[in-house]
């Protein structure tokens, strides 16, 4: 099973895919090595802050387990943009709302994994990911080319 890893530094995010079978059973908020994922990352410390399933259902670190679980929320990360879908203009006191959750426990469900760089090895992110490095071109640019 392929993961989709968002590797989070301070100002730029950066992508890649593993397959790598060790991160099954792991928990938001586990500390893991970069060399798991990638032998280029040797060095690195990584820390895993999210994740998301095949449906698209966030991985919560309340939630215990690997399992859906519908949860009730009051506020914080997951009730955001309730207003707009809801189209409510008025705020209102105490609402609470069931969401559908994704446990803390990475699992062979989980597709995407959010992790944030905690400890810098040898070589820079951009010398590792340099196809993700490239300057991004403009749309006059784009339009001269067509």
């Amino acid at each position: 099973m392929a993961f989709k890893i968002n590797l989070g530094n301070k100002n730029k995010t950066f992508k890649l895919e593993a397959d790598s079978e060790s991160l099954i059973g792991m928990k938001i908020g586990d500390k893991l090595n970069g060399k798991e994922l990638k032998p280029e990352l040797e060095g690195y410390e990584l820390e895993i802050t999210g994740t998301s399933d095949k449906a698209g259902f966030p991985g919560s670190k309340d939630v215990e387990g690997s399992n859906l679980k519908r949860v009730l929320l009051t506020k914080g990360k997951f009730m955001k943009g309730w207003k707009k879908r809801r189209k409510i203009k008025v705020k209102i006191k105490g609402l609470r709302m069931k969401k559908t959750l994704r446990g803390n426990t990475i699992s062979k469900d989980t597709i995407q994994i959010n992790a944030k760089v905690l400890k810098h090895g040898n070589k820079s992110l951009e010398e590792i990911f340099p196809e993700q490095n490239k300057p991004k071109e403009k749309k006059q640019e784009v339009a001269e080319k067509a």
